[in-house]
C-alpha cells in the first residue's frame, strides 16, 4: 500500500448504515453499546418496523475513517440479533430527513413566508394567529439551508428526524 492509499483510508468521511435486526427490546440499546464502546458518536438515527413486523431497520449516519467503520461494521454481524448490515459509503442511495419547524408567522410577513415555504415544497400543516408549523422533507443540506432562511422570522421550536436512507434501483439491503 502506498502512503496516498494509507492516508485514503484514514479520511475521516460520513457514513450511512443501515441495520436489519430482529424487532425485540433491548436490540436498539446493543446496536447503539456497540458504537459507544468505540468512542463513536452516532450523528443521527432512524429506528423502524419494516415489511416484514418480525424485522427492524436501523439507519445510523456516522462519521469515522473506511476502516474503523468496517470494523464495526464486522462487530455488528456478530450481534444475535442482527441479519444484515450495509455501509452505503459510495453505493448510489435516496435519503431523506424530516423537518417540523413552528416560526413566527405575523400578518405583515405571512405572504413571505408562504412563498418561501412554497419555494422549498414544504407544508404549513398547523396555523395559529401569530405562528406556522412547517413540515419540510429533503436532504440534510435542504434543510439546513430552509432553517437560515427562516431565522430572521423567529424560530420557535425545531424537531428533525435522522436520516432515512435505502439503495437506488433494484439493489436492496
Amino acid at each position: 500500500m502506498t502512503n496516498v492509499e494509507g492516508a485514503a483510508s484514514h479520511l475521516q468521511q460520513q457514513h450511512t448504515i443501515t441495520v436489519l435486526v430482529d424487532n425485540k427490546p433491548g436490540v436498539l440499546s446493543r446496536v447503539s453499546g456497540l458504537f459507544s464502546r468505540r468512542g463513536y458518536n452516532i450523528e443521527s438515527l432512524a429506528v423502524s418496523i419494516t415489511e416484514n413486523p418480525a424485522i427492524s431497520r436501523m439507519t445510523l449516519v456516522v462519521n469515522g475513517d473506511e476502516r474503523e467503520v468496517e470494523q464495526i461494521t464486522k462487530q455488528l454481524h456478530k450481534l444475535i440479533d442482527v441479519s444484515k448490515v450495509q455501509d452505503y459509503l459510495g453505493i448510489p442511495i435516496i435519503a431523506r430527513e424530516l423537518a417540523l419547524i413552528k416560526v413566527n408567522a405575523e400578518v405583515h410577513n405571512r405572504t413571505a413566508l408562504l412563498q418561501l415555504i412554497e419555494v422549498f415544497r414544504g407544508r404549513v400543516i398547523d396555523m395559529s394567529e401569530k405562528t406556522f408549523v412547517i413540515e419540510l422533507t429533503g436532504s440534510g443540506d435542504k434543510i439546513d439551508a430552509f432553517e437560515k432562511l427562516l431565522e430572521p422570522y423567529g424560530i420557535r421550536e425545531l424537531v428533525r428526524t435522522g436520516r432515512i436512507a435505502m439503495a437506488r434501483g433494484p439493489r436492496g439491503i
